[in-house]
């Protein structure tokens, strides 16, 4: 599923989405080293700078998506793209993957404005990236059936991983890493945590409560720990940041 076998054309033909994304990344990374511009002129006018945004600038919840403050930044994240986006691509289709991805990143950076001081400055996808990650563990508790056992470990363990190390890097927008994968995760829940699945789940937990046997199903041991999980892990980071 993670694995790209296409050649390039066949990349580009199958997931259109995914490769208008890593070449607006490439383009813009380019356009702020080559002298044919000004270089500043792009981070002055596309980053993220609360300050700005609370001025009117409000495009810049969404320009900073695309930018990024060096190749190393811009290479890991369009990489990521890459192998964590062609699946959800062709699960959603065109339009809604790009819906995902913008909602994700641009509440991500919402979230920076609210919880950042106004100086704060940033550039970067990773809080649509983690927005992906968050529809992924929406998949994983609502729809398994659409990822193997084995694909469902793998996110999980990339989750971990990345939190992980949003805490433990430095110059990291933990803000944005964290709401983008709830926002990403909520994008996935609500068009199917219906009233069927609430009243199944409290139902199971009464089961639980009484000492019958059986007690929770799995996937609901599932959806509270990813729930209990995320939430900790908002709080933590919003904590943190004060």
């Amino acid at each position: 599923m993670f694995t790209r076998t296409e050649s390039f054309r066949e990349f580009i033909r199958f997931y259109p989405i995914v490769s208008t994304i890593a070449a607006i990344h490439i383009i813009l990374y380019l356009l702020t080293i080559l002298p044919v511009f000004p270089n500043y002129w792009f981070f002055e006018n596309l980053s993220g700078v609360n300050l700005y945004i609370m001025e009117g600038e409000l495009w810049r919840l969404i320009t900073p998506i695309f930018m990024h403050s060096g190749f190393s930044h811009m290479l890991f994240n369009s990489f990521s793209l890459v192998l964590f986006g062609p699946p959800l691509e062709r699960l959603l289709g065109g339009g809604r993957f790009l819906m995902v991805y913008l909602v994700s990143g641009f509440l991500a950076n919402v979230a920076t404005l609210l919880l950042e001081p106004l100086t704060y400055t940033h550039v970067g996808s990773s809080g649509a990236i983690f927005g992906l990650f968050g529809y992924y563990l929406a998949i994983i508790v609502f729809r398994k059936h659409l990822l193997s056992k084995q694909n469902s470990q793998i996110i999980l363990v990339l989750c971990v991983i990345s939190l992980i190390m949003t805490f433990l890097e430095p110059n990291i927008n933990i803000t944005a890493h964290i709401f983008g994968l709830v926002g990403g995760f909520l994008l996935g829940a609500i068009p199917y945590y219906n009233k069927n699945s609430v009243t199944s789940t409290v139902n199971e937990v009464s089961r639980w409560a009484k000492g019958r046997r059986g007690g929770l199903s799995t996937l609901s041991a599932i959806k509270m720990l990813i729930w209990g999980l995320i939430i900790l892990i908002a709080i933590i980071g919003v904590i943190a940041r004060f």
